[in-house]
């Protein structure tokens, strides 16, 4: 083939993500993230009809990095934002983008509720196990004996507790139509946590359900250590706590959307399959 005739591949900002520069520290894996989240609304051709919603954390400014309509929710609100937005105009795609103290700690009631009501919307949550914007203080997926601003000499679980495994949790729920945890340490593992995404959205789309991306993530400037080192611990440490995978897919599991699957679960139950309610 010659030179004047080959087909070009060009890598380049995703039109859905602004050329503006971020407030992500050096390494961060949101950037990577974002870009995704970015490429997936082009690739679906629904940057016009997509709302964004986004948290108190390190992505707070996200309104400023996609080129769809973004709000900003109090802290830890964003699934409730998110499930106004939906709902008084579901033909547009809606998706909460947040952190794992934002979802997980103050948001946790509104995680739950949103998941369990089979809300269409998406979430894309990012777990670094800390508190990143805020200077690295202990959150609720903070591992076991991790050191952290207040946990200096490792998180305690006879006080502290255990972390939170939120795709474990979400999966006892009838309402979710899709959870998977993925994560950006690796290209392969970059191309798997692109097509979640955009399974995730469209799932949206086709009305399936509730859906929900966890993606482990680093945090070097407060881990104290670089980029690469980051990686490695997370892979040496987060990844056997947080399993990668898919924890619900009631597409693969052969039902037409989250709410068949679930009155396939309640089948037996008989107040559960009486018609209408009273």
């Amino acid at each position: 083939m010659s030179e004047t005739n080959a087909e070009k591949i060009v890598f380049k900002r995703p039109d859905s993500l602004l050329p503006v520069i971020t407030n992500y520290c050096p390494g961060c894996p949101h950037g990577i993230v974002n870009r995704l989240v970015a490429e997936t609304m082009d690739e679906l051709g629904i940057e016009g009809k997509t709302v964004g919603v986004c948290p108190v954390g390190c992505s707070v400014m996200a309104y400023k990095f996609f080129g769809c309509d973004m709000i900003e929710a109090a802290h830890g609100r964003a699934p409730a934002v998110a499930t106004g937005a939906k709902r008084v105009n579901p033909d547009n795609v809606v998706f909460a983008y947040q952190g794992d103290g934002d979802l997980a700690s103050i948001g946790m009631a509104e995680t739950v509720h949103a998941a369990t009501r089979g809300e269409h919307i998406s979430v894309i949550f990012i777990n670094n196990a800390i508190y990143g914007m805020t200077g690295g203080q202990m959150a609720p997926t903070s591992l076991p004996n991790q050191v952290t601003q207040t946990s200096p000499y490792g998180r305690q679980v006879s006080s502290a507790g255990y972390p939170v495994r939120v795709c474990e949790l979400l999966a006892t729920l009838d309402g979710p139509a899709y959870i998977e945890r993925v994560c950006v340490d690796t290209p392969a593992h970059v191309r798997q946590a692109k097509k979640a995404i955009r399974k995730a959205f469209q799932n949206q789309i086709d009305g399936i359900g509730y859906s929900f991306i966890e993606v482990v993530s680093t945090c070097p400037t407060n881990w104290g250590m670089t980029p690469q080192d980051a990686f490695a611990w997370m892979r040496e440490n987060m990844l056997p706590y947080y399993p990668l995978g898919v924890y619900r897919d009631v597409v693969a599991d052969g039902y037409a959307n989250a709410a068949e699957a679930a009155a396939a679960r309640a089948a037996d139950c008989p107040i559960a399959t009486q018609g209408g309610a009273r």
